[in-house]
């Protein structure tokens, strides 16, 4: 089982959301032993935005790119064939400002291609990535699970499913802005649910 383990934090060092994955990903582990990781800190390596430069060269044929436009999309391509040879997809995702990191996003951008990971049919959006399995360590300084202010879960629901993928599973790590009494329940609610995910 190889296991690609995304950390979206704007922070490489202590963000709760990567605390979150790291747990998800020892519990894997300790399932399957022989299983492969490869980590993807977008803090530490990000990835570039999609701008006008960027577009200019998704939208020119590969053959007619310049040099510079054929290296940018050789970036988005590492992150496709990653993504394509994971079995398992763990993400650490904070919540800022009730939405996804930049960092997600702009990975997101990469990963979503017309033609490689999702194709438009007769019978409209098909996605191309199957049988990959997600699960998504949320972790939020307030309680948002299961409110209107929760505005992640359905986007990555969509996001996932638009590329193919709709096992998809969410692990709550919440108010932990809340003091300290709140944030050690918060994370020990996250490992009793990472405990009945994975059993």
């Amino acid at each position: 089982m190889k296991i690609l383990q995304i950390d979206s934090a704007a922070r490489s060092v202590g963000a709760n959301s990567t605390r979150v994955a790291d747990a998800i990903v020892a519990r894997l582990k300790e399932k399957t032993p022989a299983a492969l990781l490869e980590v993807r800190d977008l803090a530490a390596n990000p990835h570039p935005v999609l701008d006008e430069a960027a577009l200019g060269a998704l939208f020119t044929p590969a053959d007619q790119r310049t040099p510079e436009q054929a290296a940018r999309m050789a970036l988005d391509d590492a992150l496709i064939a990653q993504l394509k040879a994971a079995d398992v997809i763990v993400l650490g995702v904070p919540m800022y400002n009730f939405g996804v990191p930049v960092q997600l996003k702009t990975w997101i951008d990469a990963i979503a291609k017309a033609g490689v990971t999702f194709r438009y049919t007769e019978n409209g959006p098909e996605g191309l990535v199957t049988g990959k399995k997600v699960y998504v360590g949320l972790a939020r300084g307030g309680i948002y699970r299961d409110t209107p202010a929760d505005s992640q879960v359905p986007y990555l629901k969509t996001v996932f499913a638009f590329l193919g993928i709709t096992d998809v599973s969410f692990v709550y790590a919440e108010g932990l802005a809340l003091g300290g009494e709140s944030a050690d329940k918060a994370f020990a609610s996250a490992q009793e649910q990472i405990r009945q995910l994975i059993a």
